[in-house]
């Protein structure tokens, strides 16, 4: 019989070196804020997920390790049930995190001067993984039809030159909460295929899928695009273990898996963290019932979010994502500038978001709210930015 979790529960994660909450102060100026910004969950890592570590603890020596056959079962189990992808488990490389594994990419693929694309507003370690290593970033904005993003793939066909060498694709998007259709992701393959582009697939939210979409690997829309991309995954967002830095690489294509392998042996990152395996492992084989339910608490908490907005904050909106657990709230209506609203929400509401700005200029007039967080927390940082913006209208009416 399945256990029951409860997503109620408020932990302190205060004292525990967590940048969440340690570095408030640093962040925001002051340590008085609800934090909602980082990507990782108010929830208790799931136990049977502890229970492993704890067991694995016990063992008393925390030695050197490697990657066994059952870490690697546990993934292509979980690749089949979840997104009906069917892989092989030599197509497997690990990293510490998808954000080096990007920067590993780059290096792997391009040269310096070579242009690499980026689709903004998007996940802000994309546009450093670029510049970093002196390669020219080159912008492809979504864009938005009533409401939802979209690639424009007629900007990006403008865009390509004999320079142009990788597209990094943020799938699920971060922060706009898309899920790729099919087709969508079959015209975009279309493009970079004409042009010998290679596309890198950031797939670490393809767990947070809320129903009726489904997400879609890119590698498993088809052989040839399968020999085109590879692929970024990890359990760290689903299953709230992101300080294990642990995260998969999916490779079909030999020689791209050499090139990259290339780059982690070059760095000696390869060897592996001793939890982070037995998290991966035991996420995998035991979590989705964990899934579910948190996947329902965070659905729950966005219903709640909107109707709250649009009973009570009528200026601030937000499409409805339909993956990951961040908010895209658009403060456009409100007529504030960016900084106003930082300002108001840390001053005034003691709500830490992070800046719609951070993830390019397209960003401007919004906000990333995480909501993966008991529903007191949420209930709490929207009555303060709620009562602060009233606040602020009434001082205006009676000037």
């Amino acid at each position: 019989m399945s256990s029951i979790y409860n997503f109620d529960k408020q932990i302190s994660r205060e004292g525990t070196d967590s940048v969440k909450y340690d570095l408030r102060k640093d962040i925001f100026g002051t340590q008085n804020v609800i934090p909602m910004w980082v990507a990782d969950m108010d929830f208790a890592t799931p136990d049977f997920i502890l229970d492993a570590i704890r067991q694995r603890a016990d063992k008393e020596i925390l030695g050197y390790s490697y990657r066994g056959e059952m870490l690697m079962k546990a993934i292509r189990e979980w690749l089949i049930k979840r997104h009906n992808w069917t892989t092989k488990t030599d197509w497997y490389l690990f990293t510490p995190g998808v954000v080096p594994a990007l920067n590993l990419a780059v290096l792997a693929y391009t040269q310096p001067g070579d242009e690499v694309i980026v689709q903004p507003p998007v996940y802000f370690p994309f546009y450093s993984a670029v510049k970093d290593h002196g390669r020219k970033l080159i912008c492809n904005p979504l864009k938005i039809e009533q409401g939802k993003y979209f690639f424009d793939l007629e900007d990006l066909k403008n865009k390509i030159n004999k320079k142009t060498k990788l597209l990094i694709l943020c799938s699920p998007h971060n922060p706009v909460g898309r899920v790729w259709h099919k087709e969508e992701l079959v015209e975009l393959m279309n493009i970079c295929l004409e042009n010998n582009i290679l596309v890198v697939s950031d797939e670490i939210h393809s767990d947070l899928v809320f129903e009726p979409n489904k997400h879609i690997p890119l590698a498993s829309v088809s052989e040839e695009i399968s020999d085109h991309c590879i692929t970024f995954m990890a359990p760290s967002k689903t299953f709230n273990t992101a300080g294990l830095f642990t995260s998969e690489v999916i490779i079909k294509d030999e020689k791209l898996r050499q090139q990259f392998s290339k780059q982690i042996d070059a760095l000696h990152i390869g060897w592996c963290n001793v939890f982070g395996n037995v998290a991966l492992q035991s996420a995998y084989e035991m979590g989705e019932s964990w899934l579910t339910q948190m996947l329902n608490y965070v659905s729950n908490n966005i219903s709640y979010t909107y109707k709250y907005l649009e009973e009570n904050l009528p200026d601030i909106s937000f499409q409805r994502p339909e993956a990951t657990y961040l908010l895209w709230l658009n403060f456009q209506k409100t007529k504030m500038d960016d900084d106003e609203i930082w300002k108001m929400l840390i001053n005034d509401a003691g709500v830490g978001l992070n800046k719609g700005l951070q993830f390019g200029k397209e960003g401007k007039g919004y906000m990333r709210m995480n909501v993966a967080c008991p529903r007191d927390t949420l209930e709490n940082a929207l009555n303060n930015i709620s009562n602060t913006l009233k606040l602020e209208q009434d001082a205006n009416n009676l000037l």
